[in-house]
């Protein structure tokens, strides 16, 4: 596992989920711009509560940053061409509430 920070825009809604023993966590997919211009969806999963609270608390196409641990992967889209992926476990996130923009997770 490599960590790492990323940073982009919330793809679709944050899901809470709970594991088999009943711990809560948070499951999201974010859009993130590489170097050379091309989008990357990294699939995020954080189980700290703050960190779920947060990524609850934005909407669809809203920045956010997140550091943790990032592991590399490839899929194949519907016209079969391969694509770079990202799987994150998140630990830390950084929101525009946190700068200040009034909303409160």
């Amino acid at each position: 596992m490599i960590s790492g920070l990323v940073a982009g825009k919330l793809f679709g809604s944050v899901e809470l989920r709970t594991d088999k023993a009943g711990k809560p966590f948070a499951v999201a997919k974010v859009l993130a711009t590489s170097g050379d211009g091309e989008t990357l969806i990294v699939n995020v999963i954080g189980f700290e509560p703050a960190l779920c609270a947060a990524l609850q608390a934005l909407g669809e196409g809203e920045p956010v940053a997140l550091a943790g641990g990032l592991t590399p992967r490839v899929w194949t889209d519907k016209q079969g061409n391969t694509r770079p992926a990202l799987d994150m476990v998140a630990h830390r996130v950084l929101t525009a509430c946190d700068a200040g923009d009034g909303r409160r997770a």
